[in-house]
C-alpha cells in the first residue's frame, strides 16, 4: 500500500461521507455541506489509498497571523501508519511564519499527538462552540 497525498479541494459527497462517518463525526451526515466546505477552505491536504480517501486535514487562515486546523481525520483502518503525521507535516509547512496555529481536539486522547507538533493547552483558555441544529 502506497499512500498518495494531494492538495485538492475536489471531493465527492460519497468520499467525504464515508471518511467522516468512519470516525463517527456527525458532519458526515451532511456530505453536500462538506463538499462546499472543502471548496471554501484555505488549504486541504488529503491522503489516498488508490481511489479511496483515507485521511484529510483542512485549514482556515488569514494569511498573516492565524490559522485554524479543523477537520483532521484518518480512517480507523489506516490509523497507526503515520498518515496523520504526514498530513500534519504537510499542512504545518504552510504556516511556519504565522503567529498562531490553533486546533480544537474533539477527543482528549488526541492531545499527545498535537503536543508532538508544539501545540499546548492554556489553563485560562477553553474553546467554545455554537452548534446549529439542522
Amino acid at each position: 500500500m502506497e499512500i498518495e497525498y494531494k492538495q485538492t479541494k475536489d471531493f465527492t459527497a460519497d468520499e467525504l461521507q464515508k471518511l467522516f462517518l468512519s470516525v463517527h463525526w456527525e458532519s458526515g451526515n451532511y456530505p453536500e455541506k462538506l463538499v462546499r466546505a472543502m471548496h471554501n477552505s484555505t488549504r486541504v491536504i488529503s491522503a489516498w489509498d488508490g481511489d479511496k480517501l483515507v485521511g484529510l486535514v483542512r485549514a482556515l487562515d488569514d494569511g498573516e497571523t492565524v490559522a485554524f486546523l479543523h477537520y483532521f481525520l484518518v480512517a480507523p483502518a489506516y490509523q497507526g501508519q503515520y498518515i496523520g503525521d504526514e498530513l500534519m507535516k504537510r499542512i504545518m509547512s504552510f504556516y511556519q511564519n504565522l503567529l498562531y496555529v490553533k486546533v480544537m481536539p474533539s477527543d482528549p486522547k488526541t492531545i499527545p499527538f498535537y503536543e508532538r507538533y508544539g501545540f499546548q493547552q492554556y489553563d485560562n483558555y477553553s474553546p467554545m462552540v455554537r452548534k446549529h441544529f439542522l
